[in-house]
């Protein structure tokens, strides 16, 4: 027998795997582009037959129902035709998808996508090239670079700033304290070894320490623990009324760690932060961060947008400081998940995230100075997710895109002005971006229930209560969040056609839920209590 027959395809008895025969007909190359075209076609019009006929952006569907669709289909036993597998998948995903494009879609940091970022996907996942190396990208990798310099310029980071793609801001962060932390390192490494008691980098990294708003993203606690720091290394530096970083707090703590022998690896300031949409006070924090000769780093993923803002690019000012900055192109550069960079105002810093492998980046490929990717990024294969924005630009155009995010500022505007006057809701901070957070209270109407009102966990419920139940029924969709030990519910605004009729609609709908939930016979008793009565 041929050491490279396979026995199973010899034995009769094992019969034929359906759709194995015929695998080489569904790979993409110069003989199957018709069918290629074809298929593509009929999932392009798919979608927009269901994007033109959603009326709602969520129908409500929950886990229990849905998942006994998905758990009984045999993967074993493929269809075979794409029509079928289109029929199917209508059925158990796009029926029940949640659709962000829909203008009562209000909840999470979704946007809806521009149609030239669109055709971006479509071709970059055909062509399938991986931005790590010159030989596997080429013209994607010029591109992606013309990107980031586009970018950098935008944000004033100067000559030699540069940067990557990444997945997210999750990964842009971690990136970014990656670099910083190395930074910290080799600068106490030169320190202790002038005076004579040199220290290790094992011996550095637990006087590392990283400040960073109360108000901003996890992500950065993540990355801390990622880089074997601990959660605790992340210090929460207190905000003001409006959940921007307290400049006191923050030059108090700098003083801190310096008289304890700390060093601070880093400080983070957020333009956007997910909850409030607020931003930090750039200019103060980087003043404190050049006296403290820490690192700043700005994660303006929400933010970003304001780079493109033909009105609001002021509110950005200060971020030119920045030793690395985050950006999410797919939050409010309208752009398809994933599309996100990690930049930085020194590009040598980012050889901290560089390994030579002789198979894909050998140090003679550098001397000959042949560009790659790789070199700077935490990814090694990676998607070429920089030409839908490329394709963006070079359709629309910058201003195009900084209205339409101008317009959900101004929306969210209007949508405060609105709740303040409501006596039925109170909101915590008036947005700088297109973030509100506010929370039923009940207004004349509900105090006739009576006294129960005052109670802070009543209300706690009745708006947990409406929030599940308007996404129960398909009417719209909001997130919830908690501030000062409340629960209090969340618009995110990114889409230009939410009009503030929608947003009125949607807050009489949360009314009437939570009016309902108040007026059952059992509001009052906590859930827990009943079902341990019961």
């Amino acid at each position: 027998m041929s050491l490279l027959a396979h026995p199973a395809a010899e034995d009769p008895s094992s019969g034929p795997i359906p759709g194995a025969a015929d695998g080489r007909a569904h790979l993409f190359n110069d003989r199957t582009a018709d069918r290629y075209r074809r298929s593509v076609s009929d999932g392009v019009g798919l979608v927009a037959s269901t994007v033109a006929r959603t009326t709602r952006p969520f129908t409500g569907v929950t886990p229990a129902e849905l998942a006994p669709e998905i758990t009984g289909i045999d993967l074993e036993r493929p269809l075979g035709d794409p029509a079928a597998a289109l029929d199917e998948l209508e059925r158990v995903y796009l029926k029940d998808a949640v659709y962000f494009h829909h203008p009562r879609y209000l909840a999470h940091l979704n946007c809806p996508v521009v149609i030239p970022a669109l055709l971006g996907e479509a071709i970059l996942s055909a062509v399938n090239s991986s931005l790590d190396t010159w030989d596997q990208s080429a013209g994607g990798t010029l591109i992606e670079r013309r990107l980031i310099n586009w970018t950098a310029a935008r944000l004033g980071l100067g000559e030699a700033a540069d940067g990557v793609f990444t997945s997210g801001g999750t990964q842009s962060n971690l990136h970014a304290m990656l670099l910083a932390r190395d930074e910290a390192c080799k600068l106490v490494e030169k320190e202790t070894a002038a005076a004579g008691t040199p220290l290790t980098k094992p011996q550095i990294l637990p006087r590392l320490r990283i400040l960073a708003s109360q108000a901003g993203h996890f992500s950065i606690a993540k990355a801390a623990a990622v880089l074997g720091l601990g959660y605790e290394a992340v210090i929460a530096v207190p905000c003001d009324q409006d959940r921007r970083m307290r400049t006191v707090a923050l030059a108090r703590e700098l003083d801190r760690c310096r008289r304890e022998g700390l060093v601070v690896m880093a400080v983070v300031a957020t333009a956007g932060t997910t909850d409030f949409g607020s931003i930090d006070p750039l200019p103060e924090i980087a003043d404190l961060c050049a006296r403290a000769g820490a690192w700043l780093h700005v994660d303006a993923a929400y933010g970003c947008g304001l780079l493109i803002s033909p009105r609001r690019r002021h509110l950005l000012d200060g971020i030119e400081r920045a030793d690395s900055v985050t950006v999410d192109y797919h939050k409010s550069f309208f752009q398809p998940v994933s599309s996100s960079a990690v930049l930085v105002r020194d590009r040598t810093t980012l050889s901290h995230a560089t390994y030579h492998a002789d198979y894909l980046n050998p140090a003679h490929s550098a001397e000959r100075l042949i560009p790659n990717q790789v070199d700077k990024s935490l990814q090694t294969t990676r998607r070429f997710d920089a030409l839908k924005l490329w394709l963006t630009l070079r359709i629309m155009g910058a201003d195009a895109v900084g209205e339409l995010f101008d317009e959900v500022v101004d929306r969210a505007a209007e949508a405060w002005r609105l709740l303040d006057a409501d006596p039925r809701y109170e909101v915590v901070t008036r947005p700088q971006l297109s973030t509100l957070v506010f929370r039923y209270t009940g207004g004349p109407s509900a105090r006739l229930l009576d006294a129960r009102l005052l109670d802070a966990g009543l209300l706690d419920r009745a708006n947990l209560h409406a929030r599940e139940a308007l996404a129960a029924s398909g009417e719209a969709v909001v997130a919830g969040t908690v501030v000062d030990g409340a629960h209090y519910l969340k618009f995110t605004l990114l889409n230009p056609e939410t009009s503030l009729g929608d947003i009125a609609h949607v807050l009489d709908l949360i009314a009437g839920h939570a009016e309902q939930y108040l007026s059952s016979p059992d509001a009052a008793e906590p859930e827990f209590t009943r079902a341990r009565a019961s």
